[in-house]
């Protein structure tokens, strides 16, 4: 498993961001600190398994001393996210659902696939469990 460096900002009127210096546009957000966390996992592990499926190279990752030594990073908090040498690929699917259901997953989650995939990732467990 190789990891690479994230970068977290935060103004005061803004989510939580991360970006990441050795791929630029790979970036996210949260609404918490821990979302933004699970939200940089999922956008790195997508945005490495674009770059090998579209045959580019996945760079080395940079020392923390060079993306440091960027004085736009410096404001920054940096910390480690782990890609493993081959993350899964998200598949979009179509679902329908109640519209109140919707509403009520909208008003807890900013991101609806990655609460449904939990909700999903849970039940699965539960079923495993009892069987």
């Amino acid at each position: 498993m190789t990891a690479y460096i994230g970068l977290l900002r935060k103004d005061p009127r803004s989510d939580y961001g991360v970006d990441f210096p050795d791929f630029p546009g790979c970036v996210t957000t949260g609404r918490t600190l821990e979302e933004a966390r699970r939200m940089a996992v999922a956008a790195l592990a997508f945005h490495v398994d674009g770059m090998r499926e579209d045959g580019e190279p996945v760079p080395r990752p940079s020392s923390m001393d060079v993306i440091m030594a960027d004085r736009h990073n410096r404001n920054a908090i940096a910390f480690l996210v782990d890609v493993p040498e081959r993350s899964r690929r998200a598949v979009r699917i179509n679902v329908s659902l109640p519209e109140d259901i919707v509403q009520s997953i909208d008003r807890v989650a900013a991101n609806r696939s990655r609460f449904l995939a939990d909700a999903a990732r849970e039940r699965l467990k539960r079923q495993k469990r009892s069987a």
